[in-house]
């Protein structure tokens, strides 16, 4: 029998990071060390730095800065946290944008609008707090429960989550049409 014990995570670590790319990598970095030294499971924590990166990646592509700046010159704000449930949370707020956050489904080809869906897959909830004028909030339960033996194991179902249209769905693709003829 393995005896568990639970650190402490900050209760609360929050970070304004700039509006673009330059940030990305530091809020990453100091996340993946909180919780580590934190005591949480290292795929529990992969999970959390790919969610933030995405979350933060999508409020700087489609959302404002906070406040008055203009696009490029302010602030998001990303936060973390174990809560007293043992919950590890994500929240990244921006400035709101012309759409509400939502998944999209993507062409086979295109470069980007699977984040929402990769988000929808690893985590456990995840949704839109917009009742603060002046911000939207984009908030993820990345584990339910941190400090369970288990936490953070890779779900076997993770590629059957992604959401993508079947190949025979997509128009003009062709591609199934060049085997008819091998018979």
């Amino acid at each position: 029998m393995a005896l568990v014990v639970a650190q402490e995570v900050p209760t609360s670590s929050s970070m304004a990071v700039p509006h673009g790319p330059a940030g990305v990598g530091r809020a990453r970095h100091r996340m993946r060390t909180q919780l580590r030294e934190g005591g949480v499971p290292d795929p529990v924590i992969d999970d959390a730095v790919l969610i933030l990166s995405e979350l933060l990646s999508n409020a700087c592509k489609h959302g404002r800065p906070l406040g008055d700046a203009q696009a490029g010159d302010g602030d998001v704000r990303a936060a973390w946290r174990v809560d007293q449930q043992g919950r590890l949370v994500v929240e990244v707020t921006d400035g709101g944008g012309p759409t509400r956050p939502a998944p999209s489904t993507p062409s086979v080809t295109a470069h980007g609008g699977r984040g929402l869906n990769i988000i929808a897959a690893l985590a456990d909830d995840w949704g839109v707090r917009d009742e603060v004028p002046g911000e939207v909030t984009v908030w993820v339960v990345v584990h339910a429960a941190v400090w369970e033996r288990d936490a953070g194991h890779r779900r076997d179902d993770f590629a059957a989550r992604v959401t993508a249209p079947a190949v025979a769905d997509i128009p003009g693709l062709g591609f199934a049409d060049a085997f008819d003829e091998l018979d």
